[in-house]
Formats: C-alpha cells, structure tokens, sequence
C-alpha cells in the first residue's frame, strides 16, 4: 500500500491522483486492517524507544481540514506517549523571524528513540509564504534546495522522514467547513481566515505540486495520502510508518545477564 501513495520522481500533477481512492477497502475493513497494525506500530515504537539507535520524523501537510489533527489522534493513540513528540508550526513569532526559517523547524526535530510529528512545517515556508508573497520569488525558489539538504542532515544522522500530504478535495473542504460552522462545540476549530485561503485554492495547488516535485528525495519521501475518507488516511499512514519501522531493524538494547537475578520477598 505504502508503494501505491508514494510520490513518482518528476513533476507531480495532483488531478492526476484521486482523493476520493480508498484502494479497494470499505469503512470496516480499513478498520479492521489498521487494528491489527497498530498492534505492531505499538510494538516497535517500544524498540525504537528503547533503542535510541534512531528516529522517525513525520511531516503532515494539506489545506485547511484535510485532517492532520486527527491523523495525530487516531494514528498515535496506541503508542508510549513519553515516545512521541508533536511540534506544531503556526505563524511565526518576532524571535523566529530574525532566524532563517529552518532555525525553529530545527530545534523539534526528534532525538534518537524518537518519534516526532510535524503538524506543517518547514514547507510553510515554500506554500504560505509563496502563496501570500511575504518574500521575494527567489527567495522562496531557493528554499527547495535549502530543505533537500536539511533533510539529508537528518537522514544522515539517523532520522527516517516520512512526509504525508493529505490530499483532499475542495467540495470534501466545503462539507468539513461547513460542519464546524454548523456544530457550537466546534466552533473553536473555525477561523473565519481559512475562507481566504480556500479563494487561493488553486494557489495552493500549485505551490504544493512544486513542493512534492522538488523536495522528494529516496531519503525523505512524499506520500500522498487519499484523504477524502478518513478511515482510509488512516490506514494509508498507519501501514507507512509500519512499514518504515519494519525496515529499520529495530532491536532492543542488550542487557546484562540477569539469569541469576532473584526478586527478594
């Protein structure tokens, strides 16, 4: 499945890819298959944990309601907590600023044992910031190769990326909107500044298709990640990270003999 949503070298054309596409599963049976994943997600998270021989970093972008916080609270919910680490990266602050714009996506990127979770990330930096013009083009067109060799960094110090964009449509956009203004208790989620957003849809695709085209490297991949039907993100990203885990070897650490060792009454 992982292989399915992974992002082909060469320029990415998002009409070319389906948000609606479950690969075949219904509701029930993505579930059922994503329980029985989690059950091994849980497993070699305590490896890696244990371990601290390497970390996973995993980046979640889309638009506006494409479902990077539930991804989180339903992908997640199964491992050690003391594991997991999620940075969130909004606006930035005056302090960040007068840094370039990898200094505070820098500071969050896991330690060995880790897990963390980039709820967007330093691609803001190539898709808010082109689609708003807060730089010049050649400061953001520079940005690309600026990100390929951060993430080699990473790699080469012993950091699996994975990177999900979750792709959703812009009707499934509108019903999800709507349900947040329509339902008091989830008011909290609406922002009146995402209409101005969705207006720059086709902005956003754009600068998104640059993204996945240029910054898709064999040691930090794009996967694109149907996210129309929610139950099937899910499984699509719970079935990477296995996957990803499984590759990397994972052993718990050795330990001295403790045969003789008898628990006093």
């Amino acid at each position: 499945m992982a292989k399915q949503n992974l992002v082909p070298a060469g320029k990415v054309k998002l009409l070319d890819f389906d948000p609606n596409y479950t690969g075949g599963f219904t509701k029930a049976t993505a579930r059922a298959e994503e329980s029985k994943l989690e059950e091994r997600l849980a497993e070699l998270q305590e490896r890696l944990y244990a371990g601290r021989q390497a970390a996973l970093l995993i980046v979640l972008q889309g638009m506006d309601t494409a479902g990077k916080d539930g991804a989180i609270e339903h992908v997640f919910d199964v491992i050690n907590p003391n594991g997991l680490r999620v940075a969130n990266f909004k606006v930035p602050t005056s302090e960040e600023l007068a840094h370039d714009f990898l200094w505070r996506i820098h500071k969050e990127a896991p330690e060995k044992g880790y897990i963390g979770i980039f709820n967007r990330s330093h691609y803001e930096d190539v898709l808010v910031v082109r689609v708003n013009k807060l730089v010049p083009e050649s400061v953001w067109k520079a940005r690309y190769e600026q990100i390929n060799h951060f993430e080699h960094i990473l790699a080469a110090s012993g950091t699996r990326i994975l990177k999900f964009y979750l792709h959703i449509s812009k009707d499934e956009q509108k019903e999800r909107l709507q349900a947040r203004l329509e339902d008091p208790a989830k008011h909290w989620k609406f922002n009146v500044g995402d209409l101005k957003v969705r207006e720059q849809w086709d902005e956003y695709m754009n600068a998104y298709e640059d993204a996945l085209s240029n910054c898709n490297m064999p040691y930090a991949p794009w996967y694109i990640v149907p996210a129309n039907k929610k139950w099937y993100r899910n499984l699509v990203i719970t079935r990477t990270i296995v996957e990803t885990l499984e590759q990397m070897n994972l052993q718990f650490p050795q330990s001295e003999d403790l045969s003789g060792v008898v628990i006093p009454d």
